[in-house]
């Protein structure tokens, strides 16, 4: 859980710190998406492959090995003397976490061997996580006002190493067989960075731009032959027969859709805050302490409504609460109340947190044992994509005229991620099993 904490509370505590970073270091717009997608991508990239790492070294060395480097990319994140500089370490950092996150689920999987246990474990587990990412906002706006931008980075340094020094304590995981699949990680790594750059780039220099069209063209080939690659491979690292099946396939739909909505959410209400209202870093970051309760107690209930009623409502139902906190978010304007905003927010921490318990658990019982590191992989690597490409999308639409926050912008990015949760609704609404 404190792996789990630390790798998300990154995410959002740095989208508070954004506009410091960009006046500091001289970012625009772009730069500043790049600095979230940097971390994003190669966190949703490299967990494909993993996830397998875990199986194969075992799961409490890969998450020792992930921590180390996190922590040593945090440091060179802090002492970055350029924009450029900064997001080479983001890299770095995105590809350590991407270790630790499906090390440390692997280690609960292994740890519990009971659903029910397991279930509640991971519910503990994904406390961590969503309490980080509702709660990461007022830490990055605390540090970032008191101690400067950099302060976001330094603090991982002694959380780092009370993880490795607890890890002692932990049993060694068994060792899996598991293939390394060079093709297959590469032609993901080149999709997802084509694509990245495409809907990045695309808001700025323009849809039809040479560099646009070029990564796009890259994207779609690169998908292509990762398809190929793994169709041919003896032991691939996505093995393609668990993507048909539904209790696989809709998880990863669903995963990919909140993850959109809560990373484009916070990347799009930290900048309204700071940008359009004039808020300081400290009083954007306050504003999503509500959420932060409200994230911690809907986690814990989750696991307890879906044994009473079934995982499939659960889902849905989360899907559906978040749907409508992007549609009531959309009559957001410069003076609007802030206790309205206040209000506005505390749906947007529900549906999150009613379904990922849900669907994680769901896909931990759909799938053996020794496939549980590859199947977490898969898993976040979905929801991290889905995060890093609505940050993409949020970013291109908010700059209007002169770099200006542009309402019009906010209000489209909103209704798209809306009208996905609905859709992956419906995908969980009539594809899963009852019960």
């Amino acid at each position: 859980m404190l792996g789990f904490t630390v790798i998300t509370i990154d995410v959002s505590a740095v989208n508070i710190a954004l506009p410091a970073i960009g006046t500091s270091l001289d970012g625009g717009m772009t730069g500043l998406q790049w600095v979230v997608d940097a971390y994003t991508l190669m966190f949703a990239a490299l967990m494909l492959s993993a996830g397998a790492l875990a199986d194969r070294a075992g799961a409490r060395r890969a998450y020792a090995w992930g921590v180390a480097l996190f922590t040593l990319a945090s440091l060179g994140c802090a002492l970055a003397p350029g924009i450029g500089v900064l997001v080479g370490a983001r890299v770095a950092q995105g590809g350590a976490a991407a270790v630790v996150m499906p090390a440390s689920l692997a280690l609960i999987r292994q740890a519990y061997e009971d659903p029910r246990a397991r279930a509640r474990a991971i519910a503990l587990w994904t406390v961590g996580g969503s309490v980080a990412m509702a709660a990461g906002p007022v830490l990055g706006g605390l540090l970032t006002e008191g101690a400067g931008w950099r302060a976001v980075f330094l603090i991982n340094m002694p959380v780092g190493a009370v993880i490795l020094g607890l890890l002692v304590r932990v049993p060694r995981s068994a060792r899996r067989s598991a293939a390394v699949d060079a093709g297959g990680q590469l032609t993901a790594v080149l999709a997802l960075a084509g694509l990245a750059f495409a809907v990045i780039e695309g808001g700025h220099l323009g849809w039809t731009s040479g560099p646009v069209l070029t990564a796009a063209a890259l994207a779609v080939a690169s998908g292509c032959a990762f398809r190929v690659v793994e169709a041919r491979h003896r032991r691939p690292m996505v093995p393609l027969e668990m993507l048909t099946d539904r209790r696989v396939a809709v998880p990863l739909a669903v995963g990919f859709a909140v993850n959109a909505a809560f990373y484009g959410g916070i990347f799009l209400l930290g900048l309204y805050c700071q940008q359009l209202r004039g808020m300081s870093g400290i009083e954007a970051g306050l504003m999503f302490v509500p959420m932060s309760a409200v994230v911690t107690a809907t986690n814990l209930v989750s696991p307890r409504l879906a044994e009473r009623i079934g995982r499939r409502p659960v889902i849905v139902a989360g899907q559906l609460i978040f749907a409508g906190a992007m549609f009531a978010l959309l009559p957001l304007a410069a003076h609007t109340p802030v206790w309205l905003v206040l209000v506005l927010l505390l749906p947007l921490s529900v549906g999150g947190a009613l379904a990922v318990p849900a669907l994680t658990a769901l896909l931990m019982d759909a799938v053996p044992g020794e496939r549980a590191g590859t199947a977490s992989g898969l898993l976040n690597s979905f929801r991290q994509t889905g995060g890093a490409l609505a940050v993409a999308l949020f970013g291109g639409l908010l700059a209007g005229p002169g770099g200006a926050f542009s309402l019009p912008g906010m209000r489209i990015g909103l209704v798209a991620v809306a009208a996905l949760l609905l859709a992956t609704a419906a995908l969980s609404r009539f594809s899963l099993r009852r019960g």
